[in-house]
């Protein structure tokens, strides 16, 4: 059995439901016509008594997926914000039947896995990385903020870890993943293929059995000491210079690269992880996110943010507010009054 779109490759083998992002050229970014395709496969096979097993993985060489479509979103937010509102609407359903799949979901997150990446990877129930893995959280360098659950996982990551990798964007490791509790099994990349067929051949247990190994040792958790002391502060400016001040020279690095981010959706992302710490489940965590996400389209910074980094690609954005210190309570409280419509499980 095949069913193939354009942009996601779905079919069967052996009673394995194979999943493909099919976009290698934009690194697999997830579009709408994507997410509908995963859903309506994932929910076809839920049911399926000759499905027993899922598995994720993205074409090309470059990893499973760079996130989501942000110029479209660009587009979508100088116009009425009404295809990006459709788009994290059906994204964030997605997400939530990933995390609540009844049967074994194999999410291959190798090569780079960002934004829209980690949504459809990283909520799944068997989720491998690789010594090629580069993850990220990227949002705040484009004047947005963690969504597709991501602020569940990052509030959820030991000590503050889930805060540095919020607050600068910076990618992390297949091993720091799995510290974070963004992954669970490590496979070398040279064997992820053996790794696939024997999913098919043989099953998941007997796959990860045979080919999933040790992780070296996190680089990101090796520096809990001064993540867990800078990020305790309670605003982002204290976090930064906090960093700044620290004898670590990682910790510098830290707080130089906070400093070239919108300084409202650094502050947005602050209050979000945190309040997602308090929320229950994931699908509470997605509907904040949905307000959030759908709030940042009425703002500056979103659109100024794609323009820097993927339109004009001058890398210089014009943030506004343009400092920290300029960000008030109400422009951060702006951003979690409920959507409308809000969007429900």
């Amino acid at each position: 059995m095949t069913d193939e779109s354009d942009d996601v490759l779905a079919r069967v083998d052996n009673g394995i439901g194979r999943l493909t992002l099919n976009r290698p050229k934009a690194i697999n970014s997830l579009n709408y016509p994507m997410v509908t395709a995963m859903t309506a496969a994932l929910t076809a096979w839920a049911d399926d008594p000759g499905i027993a097993a899922v598995v994720l993985d993205g074409a090309g060489e470059r990893g499973l997926c760079a996130g989501g479509d942000v110029v479209a979103i660009y587009h979508s937010a100088k116009a009425d914000g009404a295809d990006a509102r459709r788009f994290w609407y059906d994204e964030y359903l997605l997400n939530a039947q990933i995390g609540a799949y009844p049967k074994p979901y194999v999410s291959l997150m190798d090569g780079i896995v960002m934004g829209g990446g980690v949504g459809v990877g990283a909520h799944a129930n068997t989720r491998v990385v690789t010594d090629t893995t580069k993850m990220a959280m990227p949002e705040v360098g484009i004047g947005f903020i963690p969504d597709v659950g991501g602020t569940y996982l990052l509030s959820r990551s030991p000590g503050r870890l889930g805060l540095h990798a919020a607050l600068t964007g910076a990618p992390f490791s297949g091993a720091d993943a799995i510290a974070l509790g963004f992954a669970d099994h490590y496979v070398p990349h040279a064997s992820l293929e053996a790794f696939t067929a024997a999913t098919v051949a043989d099953g998941v247990d007997a796959a990860l059995a045979a080919h999933a190994i040790e992780p070296p040792p996190s680089a990101l958790a090796g520096h809990r000491d001064w993540i867990d002391e800078c990020y305790a502060h309670d605003t982002v400016a204290q976090i930064v210079a906090a960093l700044a001040g620290h004898a670590s020279p990682d910790a510098n690095a830290a707080a130089e690269l906070i400093g070239t981010r919108s300084p409202i959706a650094l502050s947005v992302t602050l209050e979000s992880v945190r309040r997602a710490g308090d929320l229950a489940t994931l699908e509470e965590v997605l509907v904040q996110e949905f307000r959030v996400s759908c709030a940042s389209l009425r703002t500056h910074d979103l659109v100024e943010g794609i323009r820097a980094q993927l339109v004009d690609k001058d890398r210089n954005p014009q943030w506004s507010p343009a400092t920290l210190a300029d960000v008030t309570a109400a422009d951060i409280d702006a951003y979690f009054v409920p959507a409308e419509p809000d969007i429900t499980f």
